[in-house]
């Protein structure tokens, strides 16, 4: 029997149960019908980020920016372009703290960009500051 994996839609935030060995073959939100992983960062509202990240069962890659921050901008297309490579073994969240400043101060945030890697809602690493898409990568598979 196949291990099932509950990921949350990143359209409309429904939670689908996916077989494992579905993954990589593209599979689709039963309800929205929306790709599962479209290989870009889902912008989230603080709702829509509580909900994804409870019932989700891969990692969750938050990063918290701002429109303002120069390394922030700097930072976003290395983050894309990780989102696009790393999915579905993660899940790629944008956080803009001007928008969602409870949830940037929930989470302790101090400095922009700064990235967490959550799993199922709880921090399990941070990274401050930008980094480029080879850092990155590395800094995640270290994670496991």
């Amino acid at each position: 029997m196949s291990q099932i994996l509950n990921i949350s839609c990143p359209h409309c935030i429904v939670t689908n149960r996916v077989p494992v060995e579905r993954l990589e073959q593209d599979p689709r939100c039963g309800r929205c019908k929306q790709p599962l992983f479209a290989g870009m960062p889902a912008e989230l509202s603080v709702g829509e980020f509580d909900r994804l990240v409870a019932a989700t069962d891969i990692p969750v890659v938050v990063d918290f920016w701002a429109d303002w921050c120069g390394p922030c901008k700097m930072m976003a297309p290395v983050f894309a372009a990780s989102a696009a490579r790393l999915e579905p073994r993660y899940r790629f969240v944008k956080i803009n703290t001007e928008q969602a400043p409870a949830l940037a101060q929930r989470f302790g945030i101090r400095s922009i960009p700064t990235l967490l890697v959550l799993r199922h809602g709880r921090e399990v690493a941070r990274q401050a500051g930008a980094l480029d898409q080879r850092r990155l990568e590395q800094w995640l598979q270290q994670l496991g």
